[in-house]
């Protein structure tokens, strides 16, 4: 249902938008260089750029809240001396929360709400080392739809505005899908992604809990929070798994700004460890909320 949405917006979208449509987006674009010569304490060159889109489709209108963002992010590095391009950043997601508001007017904030989600990545992903020969080599792990997350699911929804909200989903179901040539070589005891031997999806059930913060905490400096929480009731529901993001932006001036962004995410199908990403830039903006599709 989201998918027809956005088609249908994307592809049929006026100039004149109804005041119950609201759409907001960014895109930004984070450079990072460094260059050595004859450079006494060691150091390479390299070159590093990331290309992240944020778009926002928001929906008011008689008690009902149908809150859409799509979030795209690709980063490629290049160090002098070595043999591959790796990549720094990759992540589709798009993120759709519907809601219709309780009648009760004490419950305030608080609605019904259905949300979905899909999570994927736009290319190849490799696992870097050396041959037995000592020459560097690359072995794909990962790629397009493998793995591909999609979240279904029912509970509550609470949101003061487009920039605070939190909805909860005590019965929300996850389906990881896997291209089988990356299963049918394993083990009986291994699983890639979740998923066993052979095989090429795996089904959940559980609770999810999603929230969004943004703020301006001092004079130009805008602090973005994101964190999505999961619990599997069928398969070590203690084992919760997390994606928190943090996303400082130093505005210059219109068109630049400097990006801190911090990631941490935990999902024991995944690896049985803390992930934690670090990304420090100087980035241009584009406000693609001016422009009409």
């Amino acid at each position: 249902m989201t998918f027809l949405f956005l088609t249908n917006l994307l592809f049929s979208q006026s100039n004149d938008i109804p005041e119950k449509w609201k759409n907001s987006g960014n895109a930004l674009f984070l450079i990072n260089q460094s260059s050595f010569s004859n450079w006494t304490s060691g150091g390479q060159s390299s070159v590093s750029g990331t290309l992240k889109i944020d778009y926002n489709f928001n929906y008011s209108d008689n008690g009902w809240d149908w809150d859409t963002k799509v979030i795209s992010n690709f980063g490629l590095n290049k160090i002098s001396g070595s043999d591959f391009l790796k990549k720094t950043d990759d992540r589709i997601e798009i993120n759709s929360v519907l809601g219709k508001k309780f009648n009760n007017d004490i419950i305030g904030r608080w609605s019904y709400s259905s949300f979905f989600n899909f999570q994927t990545q736009f290319a190849k992903g490799y696992r870097f080392g050396k041959d037995a020969n000592g020459n560097p080599n690359r072995t794909e792990k990962s790629r397009f739809f493998s793995p591909a997350t999609v979240q279904l699911g029912v509970g509550m929804y609470w949101k003061k505005s487009k920039d605070l909200w939190v909805n909860v989903a005590p019965m929300t179901g996850k389906l990881i899908l896997v291209n089988r040539r990356f299963t049918e070589n394993l083990s009986e005891n291994q699983t890639y992604f979740g998923v066993k031997k052979g095989g090429n999806s795996r089904f959940e059930l559980g609770a999810s809990v999603r929230s969004y913060y943004k703020s301006e905490i001092f004079e130009n400096v805008t602090m973005e929070n994101r964190l999505s929480l999961y619990s599997d009731y069928l398969d070590r529901p203690q084992n919760i798994d997390f994606d928190c993001t943090f996303n400082f932006i130093m505005k210059v001036n219109q068109y630049v700004s400097t990006n801190l962004i911090f990631q941490f995410v935990y999902d024991d199908n995944e690896i049985k460890r803390v992930q934690v990403r670090e990304v420090l830039g100087v980035g241009l903006n584009i406000d693609l909320s001016k422009i009409r599709i």
